[in-house]
């Protein structure tokens, strides 16, 4: 059963059941009497229309899983959209991940372009190895377009995964009629999304490593080796060194308030981040973030290469140039640019230039200045954005390149000067007491 429902969908059709009033009949309570019927049709729609065309008036329609019983009565549609929207209100955090969905948008984009119908294409992706919450999801996609929703409308309603870059995308496509392309730049634009991050985070793991093995060995020493050392000159000198002294309060300290040192950094980290939650907080910490050296320079390469990719494909899909700012003002995830983004969108609603704006901020290289200002004047923004954002992506790993190559020597670097103070702590001690037997 599984099988033939599953070669339906994938040939188009799909199998529907409803209750159907049997003519005047009565059941034993008295009731009209109803028999369960099914139907094999495209989609819901189709199904409703044939029924119609038949004269037969079901009181409700649902589609058959292929598991289960296929006799037993259904809630109707109502019933089955509730359940979809329950599941997808239980679920936690989002069904699909970044890859997965750049996957999800480019089979969609090859199943348009192919000439299949959106509900086809849609019913073909979700039968396609599919978890049970993306099934669930897709599910509710299809509904909502099944009763005439538009496809954006149904991503929007959804949220994560679909952020507003992508239902901003789909929307220009299905406003300009060029829904498959649209689909297509949309995938392009998520995969270069998902190599970035994973450039970033691949460049960061061997910087946490040393930091993490650094603070573990610190850790060690202060707490284990010090004081068995330091035990052996206990009252053999009238006064420690001051080094001494410090190592040894500092691994008294932390033997004795381990468990306070924990709660208090579970505390502050839970502090900064309610703090950072907050709008004037973090528009404060991220215009400090792009002032740190080597660091803020990569923040901020990333962000303008993030940048000048989403807006070119924005205004190449036909969005207009104020709402494709509005849309990739969400994806450059500093508040401080995004600011400065703000104040791009208000100079262009009041009839001034791009460029201009983005000039004052500060915050954008004069390359990309330039570059939208000459894009704005011959009208060809679009294809200057796309053609500059392969450069700034360029910078941008060259700079990933020099943080990486700078953040592990100055690692090394405290990490030296931390044992080097620790070993003249144990020393200092040792040689007064062979100056004072010798």
């Amino acid at each position: 059963m599984e099988s033939d429902a599953f070669a339906m969908r994938i040939l188009g059709m799909a199998t529907f059941r409803y209750r159907m009033v049997s003519g005047g009949a009565r059941d034993g309570e008295g009731g009209l009497a109803t028999a369960v019927r099914t139907i094999e049709a495209p989609d819901r729609a189709s199904a409703v229309r044939m029924l119609v065309q038949r004269g037969e008036t079901p009181s409700g329609l649902e589609e058959v899983r292929g598991t289960g019983d296929d006799t037993g009565a259904g809630a109707g549609l109502a019933g089955h959209a509730g359940g979809v929207r329950a599941r997808m209100s239980l679920r936690a955090g989002s069904p699909m991940s970044r890859v997965e969905t750049a996957s999800f948008t480019r089979e969609l984009a090859t199943a348009v372009q192919a000439g299949l119908p959106l509900v086809v294409a849609l019913r073909t992706i979700a039968g396609q190895g599919r978890t049970a919450a993306q099934r669930a999801m897709l599910e509710r996609v299809i509904a909502d377009v099944e009763h005439g929703d538009a496809l954006s409308a149904s991503l929007e309603r959804i949220g994560r995964p679909f952020t507003g870059l992508i239902v901003s995308l789909v929307h220009a496509g299905e406003v300009s009629g060029r829904l498959a392309e649209v689909l297509w730049q949309a995938a392009k634009l998520q995969d270069r999304d998902v190599k970035l991050r994973r450039s970033l985070l691949g460049a960061l793991l061997y910087p946490i490593i040393i930091a993490v093995v650094i603070s573990i060995a610190i850790v060690i020493v202060v707490t284990v080796i010090v004081p068995r050392v330091l035990g052996a000159v206990a009252g053999q000198l009238r006064e420690l060194p001051l080094p001494t002294r410090v190592v040894q309060s500092v691994a008294g300290f932390v033997g004795d308030w381990w468990w306070f040192l924990l709660l208090a950094l579970a505390g502050g980290l839970f502090a900064l981040s309610r703090l950072y939650a907050q709008p004037a907080t973090r528009l404060k910490i991220d215009r400090l973030l792009l002032r740190v050296p080597v660091l803020g320079g990569v923040l901020r390469d990333v962000a303008v290469a993030r940048f000048t990719r989403t807006l070119g494909t924005l205004v190449g899909a036909g969005l207009p140039v104020l709402a494709a700012l509005r849309v990739t003002k969400g994806t450059l995830n500093n508040r401080a640019m995004e600011a400065a983004i703000d104040d791009v969108c208000e100079q262009v609603s009041a009839g001034r230039t791009i460029a201009e704006p983005m000039e004052q901020s500060g915050y954008f290289p004069p390359l990309l200045i330039q570059i939208v200002n000459m894009g704005e004047r011959t009208g060809k923004l679009d294809e200057m954005l796309l053609q500059a954002a392969d450069a700034f992506e360029e910078k941008t790993e060259q700079s990933v390149k020099l943080f990486t190559a700078v953040l592990p020597p100055v690692l090394i670097i405290l990490l030296a000067c931390t044992v080097g103070f620790v070993v003249l702590a144990i020393l200092l001690p040792l040689i007064e007491m062979q100056e004072a037997i010798g």
